[in-house]
């Protein structure tokens, strides 16, 4: 139960700094946009840095989770976070949940009991095949960079779902190594955990994936990028902890069923909330925008 109550909480947290941050995201510079730049003009403004805050702490907590639970565990219920997102976002527009509203919230969270009770994570056997690590991570991070670079020849609403994509793949591959960091500390302390690359791999996913995600909150409304994120960082982390951090789900037939159908309600209800009314549009000023033609 406190894996649960750590996961939420870490849910909580990211879905309302989420919403913080692309409200002073839209406000940021085009000229920043993919620039590090970018992050040095938001620590400008309040509500970016109270976004922020909330993010480290939901980052910490869901590391508090993952260094208790399994990944395959932990990310769904960190999925969750696009309802505490959507729960913010009503209260500041006063729009109804509607049809569409409340669907998609059953379909997010009915996703995730299935998936948790049909496949029942547990932790077995770490692969050691270092080549099996790399090529799971190296898929992941490769496919994020391929997306960011893409993003840059299409529509600009399609940019930003690209870049939250990406963005959700390395946080995805950020919670697994955050896991592997947590073992390390705890069997080795410090001196293991300083001399392997594991945390310097957290800190540089952190970092890459956060110049994307501002650079997707900044180019167009949240209902374009954090379902998206929401989306991909479940599906990267089930991987990474079933391909090389030895999760183990229940493979019977009936099981992978359930497991399918839950992970496909997720994504599901993740689309359905994101694009909700209640969702802010956070546009930029018009004068602003770059056009809306491939570039």
């Amino acid at each position: 139960m406190m894996i649960f109550a750590f996961a939420v909480g870490a849910a909580a947290c990211l879905g309302v700094g989420f919403v913080l941050q692309q409200n002073a995201a839209q406000r940021a510079p085009m000229s920043d946009f993919l620039s590090l730049r970018l992050l040095l003009d938001l620590m400008r403004m309040p509500r970016w840095l109270a976004g922020i805050a909330l993010m480290v702490c939901g980052m910490a907590l869901g590391a508090v989770a993952l260094s208790g639970g399994e990944v395959s565990l932990v990310e769904p219920l960190l999925a969750t976070n696009l309802l505490f997102a959507m729960a913010l976002s009503r209260y500041q527009t006063k729009q109804p949940l509607g049809r569409t509203g409340w669907g998609g919230l059953w379909l997010l969270a009915g996703g995730v009991t299935a998936f948790i009770v049909a496949g029942r994570p547990h932790s077995g056997d770490t692969v050691t095949d270092p080549l099996r690590h790399w090529l799971i991570i190296g898929v992941m991070v490769g496919t994020a960079m391929l997306l960011a670079a893409v993003s840059k020849r299409v529509r600009m609403s399609t940019e930003a779902a690209l870049l939250a994509v990406a963005a959700g793949l390395l946080y995805g591959v950020q919670d697994a190594l955050t896991r592997v960091s947590g073992e390390q500390w705890a069997h080795g302390g410090w001196p293991v955990l300083v001399t392997s690359w594991h945390p310097y791999g957290v800190l540089a996913l952190g970092v890459t994936g956060l110049v994307l995600v501002q650079s997707a909150f900044e180019t167009a409304p949240l209902r374009m990028s954090l379902p998206a994120l929401t989306a991909a960082q479940p599906l990267a982390g089930i991987a990474c902890g079933v391909g090389f951090m030895g999760d183990r789900l229940r493979t019977t037939p009936g099981a992978l069923a359930w497991e399918a159908a839950g992970l496909a309600a997720i994504v599901v209800g993740i689309v359905l909330i994101g694009r909700h009314p209640a969702m802010p549009s956070g546009m930029a000023e018009t004068g602003r925008m770059r056009d809306l033609q491939p570039h």
